[in-house]
């Protein structure tokens, strides 16, 4: 029985600058058979605000409170253990972080920031790990689809960079960190047996959600996926199907 459903939005409901074909119409269809839905995103260049735009600009019915993304774990981070954001994220996403403390120790916060991983950015970041600064990672996902079409790198290479150069570990905050899965269904008030996760992602949206006890992780063949993707993950995925309508016809399937 599945009684809340996580979706990611990359690759499953956007993909470049437009939507994949049926995917509101296919939310609508879980809204309707009363699913509570969350949105559950790495996506770090873009605040929550434009998030949520950019999906009732596509007729995705959604709220504010639908989507989670690895912001708020960074801020609560933050917020309890006293420190200020270094940060290495896309200009876009600094918002977010305005209302940080400026004064005390430092921690590394890093997402996805585009063209602002210069060598001089990420030299600063090194140093700031170099001298013990706690490193956060938003997301360490290894490739995003581009507007282009193409596959680019996403903020994982980084994150692997500093820590090598370091000798540091960072603590992933986004998928695939069994925490952030628990936030999600904490947030939809139902156990982690009665989830299902959607993604395009193998390892992170999929393998990640199984690993954190959902019940069902369906991987699409849309976004960033490639033939056989399904192959080189443990767990794999209950499911591999087309895209997000045939994700949601086989929930209904568990309702």
């Amino acid at each position: 029985m599945i009684r809340g459903v996580l979706i990611d939005i990359s690759g499953v409901i956007t993909d470049g600058p437009g939507g994949v074909p049926g995917a509101a119409l296919a939310v609508a269809r879980l809204r309707a058979a009363c699913l509570p839905i969350r949105f559950l995103t790495n996506t770090t260049r873009r605040p929550k605000s434009r998030i949520v735009a950019d999906l009732r600009a596509l007729d995705v019915i959604v709220t504010a409170d639908d989507v989670i993304t690895p912001v708020a774990a960074a801020l609560n981070w933050l917020s309890e253990n006293g420190h200020v954001p270094h940060l290495l994220v896309h200009p876009d996403l600094a918002e977010e972080f305005a209302g940080c403390k400026t004064d005390g120790p430092v921690a590394v916060v890093l997402g996805d920031a585009a063209q602002g991983f210069s060598y001089a950015n990420l030299n600063a970041t090194f140093r700031a790990l170099h001298k013990g600064a706690p490193f956060l990672a938003l997301a360490a996902n290894r490739v995003f689809r581009d507007g282009d079409g193409q596959l680019s790198l996403d903020a994982g290479p980084f994150v692997r960079a500093l820590e090598y150069a370091s000798d540091t570990t960072a603590i992933v905050l986004g998928k695939p960190a069994p925490d952030f899965f628990r936030a999600g269904i904490s947030s939809l008030g139902c156990r982690a047996s009665e989830t299902a996760m959607i993604g395009d992602d193998a390892e992170n949206d999929i393998a990640g959600a199984l690993s954190a006890g959902l019940g069902l992780g369906i991987l699409v063949r849309s976004g960033k996926y490639r033939l056989g993707d399904e192959d080189r993950v443990t767990p794999r995925p209950s499911a591999v199907v087309d895209d997000l309508t045939a994700a949601v016809e086989m929930i209904l399937k568990y309702v």
